[in-house]
């Protein structure tokens, strides 16, 4: 189903051929995201993300939108920490509009000025608007936690300093340097032939820059204690986020950690939501969540709760984990939660947007293309005491990290909440 081509300009194209389908997903992946930026340009590639939507020598702002909503379409982009992706969807017969756009995109935005001011206004309402929401801005406070003082640590859309300092001439030539062949995929799914998208990107190869595909700083991870860190703000709620650094994705640990956080705490069966919830009542919302880097990760447990209840609820959360980390969980209850991760996988990828999504993830990520089928027997190999010994290995105290969105005014007694 997969197939891979590297062209001699260094760019890499690969498919997923899903002739039963009505869509085709296509999408730009560059390697390079918020942990390559120099700390005075945070935010850099978020900008640039923004701006190159915002005209190119054929076609203006509304262009690019009408030329794909106009063939019933859909445009849109992301940036995360080690990448930035640009994508499109659409019937299968309209290939080659999807591609001619996005590559316009990717080659010929101008950064105009006047776009490039109002597009930092734009951000700048952006970065508010996550301020405004405690559910996003504890788990940025969580990430400086975890990562004090480095790019992993920083928000993506950066800080108003940063954006403000930055110029037309930062932005064109950080794109220059990051945006090369080298580090750039074509990654296409759906109704489509290999060889007619190989035949189709190969006429624009020659136009992509050619240079050293960027690197990064390797994670510092010097943590030694339990880290808190409080943001006071006048809420109804405490947003709550306990993050514990964990392994990175190249870790053959990932697949038994990734059965512990559905075990612990990703669907209303899991072992946090029954009992911070359902027995006790204490949150609305409660759930586990994995991180994974190149060097790297983290699993973060996140809740929004009355304030008075946060002692208990952080008692509860630990004592869960401590029992993960003596006991190992039944035949029955790993059963369930390694078919939820397995039916999830295979839902997923019904869509040609996800294929695509796996494609990006997995070649830019590992440099080549897992199978479904291999990371599902990977899951089914995990055993009982796999999940008590990634417990044991993560669920310690100089791991953990609690950030804290909550009216309360000091940290005098919290310290002591992080006991797991």
């Amino acid at each position: 189903m997969y197939r891979i081509s590297r062209h001699k300009t260094g760019l890499t194209i690969a498919t997923a051929e899903m002739p039963h389908m009505a869509s085709i997903s296509l999408g730009i992946w560059v390697g390079v995201g918020g942990r390559y930026e120099p700390g005075e340009l945070s935010g850099i590639a978020h900008y640039i993300e923004h701006l190159l939507f915002k005209g190119t020598r054929r076609r203006s702002a509304k262009q690019i939108s009408q030329d794909i909503e106009g063939i019933g379409g859909y445009l849109n982009a992301f940036t995360s920490e080690e990448c930035t992706c640009f994508y499109s969807k659409a019937r299968h017969d309209r290939f080659a509009e999807l591609l001619d756009v996005l590559a316009d995109m990717f080659l010929n935005s101008t950064f105009d000025p006047a776009e490039v001011d109002k597009e930092r206004s734009v951000i700048k309402e952006e970065l508010s608007m996550y301020l405004d929401q405690p559910q996003h801005l504890v788990h940025e406070l969580l990430n400086e936690t975890l990562w004090p003082n480095q790019p992993l640590g920083r928000s993506l859309t950066g800080t108003v300093q940063t954006l403000d300092a930055m110029t037309r001439t930062d932005l064109v030539r950080f794109q220059r340097e990051n945006y090369v062949a080298s580090g750039t995929l074509f990654a296409a799914a759906g109704n489509l032939k290999h060889d007619q998208v190989i035949k189709a990107i190969s006429r624009l190869a020659r136009k992509f820059v050619q240079g050293k595909r960027p690197q990064f700083l390797p994670a510092s991870n010097e943590q030694k204690e339990p880290r808190l860190r409080l943001f006071t703000k006048a809420t109804e709620q405490t947003q709550m986020a306990l993050g514990l650094r964990t392994c990175s994705r190249h870790d053959e640990r990932r697949y038994a950690l990734r059965l512990l956080s559905t075990l612990l705490g990703e669907n209303m069966s899991s072992r946090l939501f029954q009992v911070v919830r359902e027995e006790h009542g204490l949150a609305y919302s409660i759930c586990s969540s994995l991180a994974y880097y190149d060097d790297v990760g983290a699993l973060a447990v996140s809740a929004g709760l009355d304030t008075d209840k946060l002692p208990q609820a952080l008692q509860l959360i630990g004592k869960e984990l401590r029992t993960l980390a003596r006991t190992a969980p039944s035949l029955a209850e790993l059963r369930r939660a390694r078919d939820y991760v397995i039916g999830q996988i295979d839902l997923g990828l019904e869509n040609t947007e996800n294929q695509m999504m796996w494609l990006g993830e997995q070649l830019l990520g590992y440099g080549k293309i897992t199978p479904a089928a291999e990371v599902k027997q990977r899951l089914s190999e995990v055993k009982p005491k796999d999940i008590r010994a990634v417990a044991r290995d993560f669920f310690r105290p100089e791991r953990a990290n609690l950030a804290l969105v909550s009216p309360l005014k000091t940290e005098k007694g919290l310290a002591k909440l992080l006991r797991i």
